[in-house]
């Protein structure tokens, strides 16, 4: 098996202008240095895409959709990423050649290649068997009487599980290695202590599960006798994760080029009759609450998304769920809503009661997540008394403490002020002291998922491993830092400035500077220091460094391809936004004066700057620990030698 070199993408990225790319496909604008337009993966009014030819690099301030020329025309396109590649390589004149990958590599590409085919062939022969088993009449009469034709059927590839224990296996499972393959995608069940096999899915209308590029990668079932569970998944396999994958957003991203808004709702039959009336950006969980990582992935596709729920307690407690996973994902452009139906409807029976047009009017008419989060947090207090408002702080603030750094934050709490007529320091402390929301239930154990990517699959180029919050201990608390704040070389007359409410922490701060400024790595000889950290956020500064600090040459778009084929789509959005808020803050300072040498912005002095604080965060952090253990009871059995090297860490004097 072979794949792409590195050395090869990297040539690639140095040959194109990403101006080009873009501007090839959509029209831009010059605005100073940089090109702007409105965003292709969003609908906007006002443009929010910037393409940055310095740096080879693009950002939607609206979405969050960000990347080089590679990334954005798989974005774009839809295309995978070695064909992005070789349609690039095509544009430059270029031959992409391959390189051998390691066996066991190989063999986990040949795994989900063959389960890849083996899932497409069970939706065909599903699909097949709808249109010409002998008892298909049944599940042709389900269909009519949830008000589905043919068209919505084959668009969404509906198909039926006939009766009986191995109608699959016996079609597909001809051999050894089929049948291992059918039992590894989770089509087919073995008993425990048994060589029986037997099919998963038996008498039902059976849904194929596509991920974003259009591949089978597992099935939903529902029932039409009298068996349980009414709905039935595909388990956990190599390929399907059902804690991060919506039911019909590949669907969704087909009908449209720009979606307006995601839907949310409960279940595969409500996606699918909504397609039924044009409805077609609904989207469902796969049997599990709607938790962060799905946000996440709906909010690349769109800058709206609508929960669904029905109106009775049990809606309001999921939904209050919603909110709660909602919180992380609202950077400033994003916007969550919650439509709540009447008791007793979803959205199938009630948009054949009222209509689409009424229907989508209901959607337009939702409520906003700022309103839902406040009246959720009020329910039950009477907040014309002092009691009831500081009830109300108490349990709001801490939520908005959840919301990522940015405007919305800000006004958000600038709103719960106006509500208590508390001050926002005050606000702030109360955020240590969370109170449940009285519409929140104890949300269920989470099933165990795999947390098993495609691309993390893959040997890694180099011998850090990506990182995953959990393996971690909690990290060393690190303040916000003024972005805005401008160290120079040489000291200069302090002057009064007031301070900056748009906060970017310092190890954000010089990931970011790094980004904009590759050959500034040299001022940190020492990227060791930072991957033995226990914070995560340093780590990742480390391996930054250690990045420039092996391949000099980088620059951005070379860094975000290198980030995504060894740390993941995930790990590079992350990298991507940081690099945005640079590209922000450089838009900024287009207005000025480049003569302006008062307010000229040195980065080298900015990074040592937020380095230096960085390292001051951690002694102070390592003294208090310090400090922390010899106050502790069980100081007193620790030796004379242990007791002098915990005071000298705690006066900062450790050697």
């Amino acid at each position: 098996m072979s794949r792409i070199p590195q050395s090869f993408i990297d040539e690639l990225l140095d040959r194109l202008d990403i101006v080009e790319v873009v501007d090839h496909r959509v029209k831009l604008k010059k605005t100073g240095k940089n090109y702007a337009a409105c965003c292709p993966f969003h609908d906007e009014k006002t443009p929010s895409f910037t393409v940055s030819p310095d740096k080879q690099f693009y950002y939607c301030f609206g979405c969050g959709a960000s990347g080089n020329a590679v990334g954005f025309l798989m974005d774009y396109e839809r295309l995978p990423f070695p064909e992005a590649v070789e349609q690039l390589a095509h544009l430059c004149a270029m031959e992409v050649p391959k390189e051998e990958t390691s066996p066991a590599v190989s063999k986990q590409e040949r795994l989900r290649k063959r389960l890849y085919e083996l899932l497409q062939k069970s939706s065909d022969f599903y699909q097949q068997q709808l249109r010409e088993h002998p008892g298909r009449a049944k599940a042709v009469d389900y269909l009519k009487s949830r008000g589905l034709d043919g068209r919505i059927a084959r668009d969404y590839g509906i198909g039926y599980a006939p009766p009986g224990w191995d109608n699959l296996l016996s079609n597909l499972g001809t051999s050894g290695e089929a049948r291992e393959g059918l039992l590894t995608s989770g089509m087919l069940i073995q008993p425990e202590n048994t060589d029986r096999l037997y099919d998963r899915f038996r008498y039902r209308i059976v849904f194929p599960i596509h991920d974003t590029r259009g591949r089978v990668i597992g099935f939903g079932g529902r029932v039409l006798g009298d068996d349980k569970p009414k709905y039935l998944n595909s388990p956990e396999t190599p390929v399907f994760h059902k804690g991060r994958e919506l039911y019909g957003l590949y669907e969704a991203r087909e009908a449209y080029r720009n979606l307006p808004r995601l839907l949310v709702v409960e279940g595969y039959m409500d996606v699918v009759s909504l397609a039924q009336f044009g409805i077609r950006y609904g989207v469902a969980t796969l049997g599990t609450a709607c938790g962060e990582e799905h946000l996440e992935r709906a909010f690349r596709y769109t800058s709206e998304v609508v929960f669904c729920f029905d109106g009775d307690s049990a809606g309001r407690r999921a939904a209050t769920r919603a909110l709660e996973a909602s919180l992380p994902a609202m950077t400033d452009g994003r916007q969550v809503k919650f439509l709540f139906l009447p008791e007793g409807e979803d959205p199938d029976t009630l948009v054949r009661q009222v209509g689409p047009e009424k229907f989508e009017n209901m959607i337009d008419m939702a409520v906003p997540l700022e309103d839902y989060l406040f009246d959720a947090a009020a329910e039950g207090i009477n907040i014309r008394t002092m009691e009831g408002r500081a009830h109300l702080s108490k349990r709001a603030a801490p939520l908005l403490a959840k919301l990522p750094k940015g405007v919305f934050r800000e006004l958000m709490f600038d709103s719960l002020a106006n509500r208590t007529g508390l001050n926002r320091s005050t606000l702030e402390e109360l955020v240590e002291t969370p109170e449940a929301l009285p519409s929140a239930a104890p949300a269920p154990e989470p099933e165990p998922v795999a947390r098993v990517r495609v691309d993390e699959l893959q040997a890694p180029l180099e011998d850090i491993p990506p990182p995953q919050d959990h393996d971690y201990p909690p990290p060393v608390d690190i303040p916000a830092e003024v972005y805005d704040e401008r160290p120079q070389a040489e000291a200069a007359a302090p002057r009064e400035q007031a301070p900056s409410r748009y906060l970017m922490p310092p190890h954000h701060k010089a990931m970011a500077l790094l980004l904009a400024h590759p050959e500034l790595a040299e001022t940190e000889p020492e990227p060791s220091f930072w991957l033995n950290q226990d914070n995560i956020e340093l780590r990742r500064l480390g391996r930054l460094l250690k990045l420039l600090h092996e391949r000099g040459h980088y620059q951005l778009p070379h860094i975000l391809g290198h980030w995504r084929a060894n740390f993941g789509e995930t790990e590079c959005d992350r990298l991507a936004a940081i690099a945005g808020n640079d590209l922000l803050h450089s838009a900024a300072s287009l207005t000025r004066n480049e003569s302006d040498t008062e307010h000229s912005y040195n980065a080298r002095a900015a990074l040592e700057s937020s380095l230096g604080k960085m390292r001051e965060i951690l002694a102070k952090s390592h003294r208090d620990q310090a400090l922390a253990r010899l106050k502790h009871a069980d100081a007193n059995q620790l030796t004379r030698e242990e007791k002098a090297a915990l005071v000298a860490q705690a006066i900062g004097r450790e050697k």
